[in-house]
């Protein structure tokens, strides 16, 4: 159980706010400096290198991996910052009264091993959709089919309550942690796992987007980051999903009927 109620909670001083959100945003610009610098690589490539990329093998499926799980870091860490300074304000006045919880740092790298975990399932999926043939060698959807079916998929969940529950969870910091925090640094990487399990449940079906613009897009990746942080803290988060989810199915039905082309 947390020291007490949420409301009773300080907020942070200014100099440890500063140092968590330093540390999550070093971690965050980090991964991004990576995903710069493969994208740069590809880039560079020639055409006829893109075209005679040789089947996947062991080497090629764990560097895809790192790739993703690098990239969830980067999208996802930062869209965790406000529910980090609140279990670290949490975590301040429990120790203040001699019940110290785990650290910020272990709350943080449960929300990690979920993400990490996610990676591993879309490198499957980005091998399955390599052999099918649907992805071209920039990690783009050249099916029109496939780009429809992942835009209504994305609109589709964004209006269903499954991902209204998620998303809830994700936007009251304060009653997650009230409801769902252990005591001890087992406990800090439980709830860890837990936010990341509720933040997987709002983003999953969002992040087959990225087939669409380009695994590889950073502009895409960054817009996507946006529109995740822009739901979970913003006023008009929900509302602005559900409008959002209805243009998502209206732009995949256009592509799918050859209206509009990506």
């Amino acid at each position: 159980m947390i020291p007490s109620s949420p409301a009773s909670v300080p907020p942070l001083p200014r100099r440890d706010r500063f140092y968590v959100v330093a540390a999550l945003a070093g971690i965050s610009l980090l991964a991004w400096a990576y995903l710069v610098a493969m994208s740069a690589r590809m880039g560079g490539m020639e055409m006829g290198e893109m075209l005679e990329m040789h089947p996947w093998s062991a080497i090629d499926f764990a560097l895809m991996f790192l790739m993703w799980a690098v990239m969830m870091v980067g999208m996802m860490v930062p869209t965790a910052i406000p529910m980090t300074l609140v279990y670290a304000a949490v975590s301040r006045k429990a120790a203040r009264q001699g019940r110290p919880v785990g650290s910020p740092y272990a709350f943080v790298g449960g929300y990690i091993v979920v993400w990490t975990l996610f990676s591993a399932i879309a490198t499957v999926a980005q091998w399955a959709l390599d052999q099918a043939a649907l992805l071209s060698p920039m990690m783009v959807a050249n099916s029109p089919a496939l780009g429809a079916a992942l835009l209504i998929a994305a609109g589709l969940y964004q209006l269903t309550p499954y991902k209204e529950a998620c998303l809830e969870r994700c936007r009251t910091p304060a009653h997650f942690i009230a409801w769902y925090m252990r005591p001890g640094r087992a406990g800090a990487l439980r709830l860890g796992v837990v936010h990341g399990w509720f933040c997987l449940g709002c983003c999953w079906v969002l992040m087959g987007l990225l087939f669409l613009g380009g695994v590889m897009n950073l502009l895409w990746i960054a817009a996507i980051t946006l529109f995740v942080l822009a739901e979970k803290v913003l006023p008009f988060g929900v509302a602005g999903g559900r409008v959002a989810g209805g243009g998502m199915i209206a732009l995949g039905a256009a592509l799918l009927a050859g209206w509009v082309r990506f």
